[in-house]
């Protein structure tokens, strides 16, 4: 697969699921949970929300490493062989002011149900600038995509 189709194929991805599994680190363990998410066009940034009272913020707070998981699966059979994933590696950080306003109405774009949460005191916009994605297809196929400015 060539660099086009490795960022068509994530796009695609990306574009078709609106759930992500956040990796976080939580006193040295691992630490998942459920997202909701969007996407900046270029690649280079994931966002998601999150209550200022959770585990993933106070996480999040100590050590701003975290990763992402979007796939594609079913829970069918086929899905070992027919499923796509994507691992989103990258660094987080709560946004403010006029950022966290742009990013919120791009947010609400794609999950508009949520805007009584977005817009919740207690609610923290995250950014997560892109390090780098593994895609992985037909269970064994691994390709990395760094991101760049278009």
């Amino acid at each position: 697969m060539d660099r086009q189709q490795l960022r068509q194929a994530i796009t695609e991805l990306l574009a078709g699921q609106r759930l992500a599994v956040l990796a976080t680190s939580d006193l040295g363990r691992p630490y998942a949970s459920l997202v909701a998410f969007s996407v900046a066009d270029d690649l280079q940034t994931l966002y998601f929300a999150t209550s200022r009272k959770t585990n993933k913020y106070a996480n999040l707070t100590a050590e701003p490493r975290a990763a992402l998981l979007i796939d594609s699966r079913r829970n069918r059979a086929d899905d070992l062989q027919q499923a796509a994933a994507v691992t989103v590696l990258g660094t987080a950080g709560e946004l403010e002011g006029e950022e966290k306003k742009r990013q919120g109405t791009r947010f609400l774009a794609r999950h508009p149900s949520l805007r009584e949460f977005i817009e919740a005191p207690s609610t923290a916009l995250f950014a997560v600038r892109v390090e780098n994605y593994k895609y992985v297809s037909r269970f064994q196929e691994v390709f990395a995509y760094l991101p760049e400015p278009e």
